[in-house]
């Protein structure tokens, strides 16, 4: 299976094969073959032995991006699979028009980091929320101009709040 996968910005090539163990899987990312072991310890969440060292991945189901916490961090991403007809459709859309910056999950606003009228790139930061003890930075969708921020530092948010709009 070949995947493309854009995480933190860059755009990786990911091939996975399964091995002789149901649990063991050859990958190549960008040309570099990793041994990876994968176990399903329940929905969601992954134990990963990767290159001899362990991991716990946790899936976010109700984030509005993919989103997995991995080596205590929150990583969104999104994954391109050229057979995905959902992945053509997103790849479609492009990036016109207004896209907004929604919560993942409830929070608290730490830093506004992009003010209206402000020019960002995609995946530059725009506002940091802090939810369950973490701090998050939620980025812009594309390269644009912010055209509306609807929060500021210290206000609260709920899940799937508009926080800000990039056009």
């Amino acid at each position: 299976m070949k995947l493309q996968l854009e995480m933190a910005g860059g755009l990786r090539t990911i091939e996975l094969e399964r091995g002789e163990d149901p649990h063991q899987y050859r990958a190549t990312v960008d040309g570099l073959e990793v041994a990876v072991e994968a176990h399903l310890l329940r929905p969601g969440v992954l134990s990963l032995i990767i290159d001899n060292r362990a991991y716990r991945a946790v899936l976010e189901d109700h984030a509005e991006e993919p989103t997995v916490h991995l080596g205590g961090q929150r990583h969104t991403y999104r994954i391109a699979d050229p057979r995905s007809l959902k992945g053509r459709r997103a790849h479609a859309q492009g990036s016109d028009g207004p896209r907004p910056i929604k919560a993942s999950m409830p929070g608290r606003v730490v830093r506004v980091l992009a003010q209206r009228g402000d020019t960002v790139e995609a995946n530059q930061g725009v506002v940091v929320i802090e939810a369950m003890k973490m701090q998050n930075e939620l980025k812009s969708p594309k390269a644009g101009v912010v055209a509306e921020v609807r929060v500021v530092a210290g206000g609260t948010v709920a899940a799937g709040d508009v926080l800000a709009v990039v056009e």
